[in-house]
């Protein structure tokens, strides 16, 4: 299984950017795709999940109304549109398969999850 992300960079404050996640090796419709992220000094935690079809994601709630997670199965894509973004979203986002949604953390890994390598994100002025 590899998972590949892209699009992270440098943005200022109140910046967008929007994260890619390509899958390959395993049946992406099959499984909840979730992003998670690492700042410096931080455990990595769950940011949003989404179910199989797309139709149910959760959320934490420090990204709720900025952050949109979702998925184009039919390109085993998985998506992270960031908007209004801050210095505090500063961090390594990494996708993740086979995850459960949460309502708590917005996304937990399974003990079998697949993870890719990471894109920076660095928001600062």
């Amino acid at each position: 299984v590899q998972l590949a992300e892209s699009g992270g960079g440098l943005v200022q404050p109140g910046g967008s950017l929007r994260l890619s996640c390509i899958a390959s090796g395993l049946t992406f419709g099959g499984w909840n795709m979730g992003w998670f992220r690492q700042a410096p000094g931080k455990e990595r935690g769950g940011i949003a999940c989404i179910s199989t079809n797309g139709v149910t994601a959760k959320y934490i709630d420090s990204v709720k109304g900025r952050f949109t997670i979702s998925r184009d199965n039919a390109k085993d894509t998985l998506y992270l549109q960031m908007n209004n973004l801050n210095p505090e979203d500063t961090a390594m986002y990494y996708c993740a398969a086979k995850v459960l949604l949460s309502g708590r953390t917005g996304c937990d890994p399974t003990p079998f999850a697949d993870w890719g390598q990471g894109t920076q994100v660095t928001v600062s002025s």
